[in-house]
């Protein structure tokens, strides 16, 4: 089996690093437009196989499509990482164009992989890759609800004070800082509500901080995090290869579910070797329901930029 991840960057050989430690596939395509820089970083990783144990091949292209020929999935990262200040929003004039141009790349070699969209802005890059490409909607996520919903548990872990592992906390809504809903009405310790421990102060306290979570890493690093996010594009592919039917929250295609059509947006589905199998219905109350609408609203606007670009 084969998997390519697109982009070199800090998220992409994060992404590369975990699909190779958990061995993932047989062979692992590294792809950069920046000459040297994915056959280094695969050579690099190839240097840990030994001291981490995997068998997993690497191989750097730059540029070269060819070598990610019949691959299972394919994982795109590519693109400007956000900059202190700049909003995911800002980001699209510059990515639309590199994500079209890898998808059209992507599919020319294996065009029965399964797409995974990490670019920013995730919703619409997702939205985009799915218009663009023509390919089954069940083939074409993004994986912003992963991450938000990681980050939700550690903000959750850090004001309880338990393990993030020991929690389940979920994030719906676009993959931004004002469009994200972090669902704290169904959030859980072991079982019992996260509301038993925390009140009604600490649970705003908490939501309020995953939803500027990436903003506040960006802030402190100086550019967009990378160990979670790539984290989570790997779990993604996990899912798949291994067809283990896992309920994810992801940015889908919907067409009614939610109330919403003709729109990609984070909800929970389930994840086998078909990419996106199926959507569940986390039946939100009225409250949740309209943040919900509202965030659709703000990613359909972004959406709406497409229109007026060349790509």
């Amino acid at each position: 089996m084969k998997v390519t991840v697109v982009g070199a960057g800090a998220v992409g050989a994060t992404c590369a690093d975990n699909i190779a430690r958990k061995q993932l596939c047989d062979e692992l395509i590294l792809v950069d437009i920046k000459e040297g820089v994915a056959e280094g970083k695969a050579m690099d990783l190839m240097q840990t196989a030994q001291l981490e144990g995997f068998d997993t091949k690497v191989i750097g292209s730059t540029n070269d499509y060819a070598k990610t020929a019949g691959s299972t999935v394919a994982v795109i990262t590519s693109g400007i990482p956000r900059k202190p200040g700049m909003t995911r929003e800002e980001l699209i004039g510059i990515n639309a164009g590199i994500v079209k141009a890898v998808t059209e790349n992507l599919l020319k070699h294996s065009p029965e992989c399964i797409i995974i969209v990490i670019s920013n802005p995730m919703d619409t890059m997702t939205y985009l890759a799915l218009k663009s490409s023509g390919l089954p909607k069940n083939r074409v996520f993004g994986m912003g609800g992963m991450l938000d919903s990681a980050r939700f548990r550690y903000f959750l872990s850090q004001a309880m004070h338990c393990s993030p592992n020991d929690l389940q906390a979920t994030v719906v809504g676009g993959h931004g800082d004002t469009t994200m809903i972090p669902l704290t009405r169904l959030a859980t310790y072991c079982g019992a509500p996260v509301a038993n421990f925390l009140d009604a102060d600490a649970l705003k306290k908490v939501a309020a901080d995953t939803m500027v979570g990436g903003a506040t890493l960006t802030g402190l690093l100086g550019t967009s995090a990378w160990y979670a996010p790539g984290a989570a594009g790997a779990a993604l592919v996990e899912a798949i290869v291994r067809d283990e039917k896992k309920l994810m929250p992801c940015c889908v295609s919907l067409e009614g579910e939610y109330g919403q059509s003709d729109i990609c947006i984070g909800v929970p589905v389930i994840v086998g070797k078909n990419g996106w199998e199926k959507i569940v219905d986390y039946k939100l109350n009225d409250e949740e329901k309209a943040l919900f609408a509202k965030s659709a609203d703000a990613v359909r606007s972004m959406n709406s930029v497409l229109a007026t670009m060349a790509v």
